[in-house]
């Protein structure tokens, strides 16, 4: 690996940092705002739908005028965004603030081109493991100093991403040297909202069956992560200090298996069976978590879910990239970033839609639908394995 997948590594971490610092605010912060649980989903939607439409443009000019540039401009929009929110005097522009962080916020889409850039096909994996573990790692660092943060304000953790974000935009501008071999000289409508080839996307030979898995794989996430946080709070009776350090206990149980368990498994399994491995049992701890409310059998629930769970989302990235073309990988990773916020979008909403304040059962009904559909995508998968299995099967660690 070089200098620059190196850089681009810690700049993930960073970014990730200053994301996971709000994971376990932004719920009990909207309610401050008198945010009604469905209310409040649409506080975690509204980031996701701006990245839908924004990363496709975002995918498509990192192609054209290079990854710099863009992950600069999409560094700073998070910047801005959560100083708004963190000193947000009403609702609405709290509403604001998270929509101009997920319009510019193809942060992770063009880092995941630069990785691309930098590594050969047989060392994609291991460097999508990599990548994942810098991911990983702020989700173990991005708890703690939200617990901090919010000994004094939840308002205070956005500033403190903020600040986080700025470190990332400094690095980026300093120390990131532009890493795509070819730009891409088109006439393509830097202002077309891509919504053609998020279409035309599914139906993509190899690709459109990943990207649909993607994409319902991103869902039954996101009504994880509404569902979680009030079920944890409001059914098993725990606090919010309680709850980041549950975040970090995940966090680190997460690098530890995409720093080593990625290594290990791709020495004995193909990349589509270790997908298989971590949506069957992705699957298996969501429908466990609501069965007994008892806060001991849900945090071995929960424990499962982050062993296997962190096999996921590198696997398709790495499916993905080694699909694709070298001239697209920033395209490509702009639609599979797009269609994961849609699925962001659509998640919370389907959640806050089946949650009844006055009803504590009804908090445990998204868990058991991501698990039910996580099933359900497994076997769309399996079904279709021959159409996404890339012809480079086993990669060298």
């Amino acid at each position: 690996m070089n200098r620059s997948f190196w850089i681009i590594s810690i700049i993930n971490f960073i970014n990730s940092l200053s994301f996971t610092i709000l994971i376990p605010t932004i719920y009990q912060y909207g309610r401050q705002f008198h945010l009604s649980n469905f209310e409040t989903s649409f506080l975690f939607a509204i980031f996701s739908i701006a990245q839908f439409f924004a990363t496709p443009i975002i995918g498509k000019l990192s192609d054209r005028f290079g990854r710099r540039p863009l992950l600069i401009i999409s560094l700073f929009g998070t910047v801005v965004g959560n100083l708004l929110a963190g000193t947000a005097p009403n609702a609405t522009v709290l509403f604001l603030a998270r929509f101009l962080d997920g319009i510019t916020g193809g942060n992770i889409s063009v880092a995941q081109a630069v990785i691309s850039d930098v590594t050969t096909p047989e060392n994609r994996a291991k460097g999508f493991g990599i990548f994942g573990a810098s991911l990983g790692l702020g989700f173990i660092m991005g708890p703690v100093l939200s617990l901090i943060a919010q000994q004094r304000s939840l308002g205070t953790a956005f500033l403190v991403s903020a600040a986080v974000a700025a470190i990332a935009l400094i690095l980026t501008i300093f120390f990131l040297p532009e890493t795509l071999p070819v730009r891409e000289h088109t006439d393509t409508n830097i202002f077309d909202l891509g919504l053609r080839d998020l279409i035309k996307g599914l139906t993509f030979p190899r690709l459109g069956i990943l990207f649909i898995i993607n994409l319902c794989v991103g869902t039954t996430f996101t009504l994880f992560t509404f569902a979680f946080q009030p079920y944890y709070l409001k059914v098993l009776h725990q606090d919010n200090n309680s709850l980041t350090l549950l975040f970090l206990a995940i966090g680190v149980v997460g690098v530890v298996v995409q720093v080593q368990g990625v290594k290990i498994l791709t020495k004995y399994l193909t990349l589509v069976k270790i997908l298989f491995l971590g949506l069957f049992f992705r699957s298996l701890s969501f429908v466990l978590m609501p069965i007994v409310p008892d806060i001991h059998f849900f945090l071995i629930a929960a424990m499962l879910f982050s062993l296997f769970n962190s096999l996921v989302q590198p696997m398709i990235s790495t499916l993905i990239s080694l699909n694709t073309s070298p001239e697209e990988q920033g395209k490509m990773s702009g639609l599979n970033a797009s269609y994961l916020s849609a699925a962001n979008g659509i998640g919370p909403i389907i959640a806050g839609l089946m949650v009844d304040q006055q009803n504590l059962t009804t908090y445990g009904y998204p868990l058991y639908v991501a698990g039910i559909f996580t099933f359900i995508v497994l076997f769309f998968a399996i079904r279709n394995r021959s159409k996404f299995t890339p012809r480079l099967t086993q990669p060298t660690i």
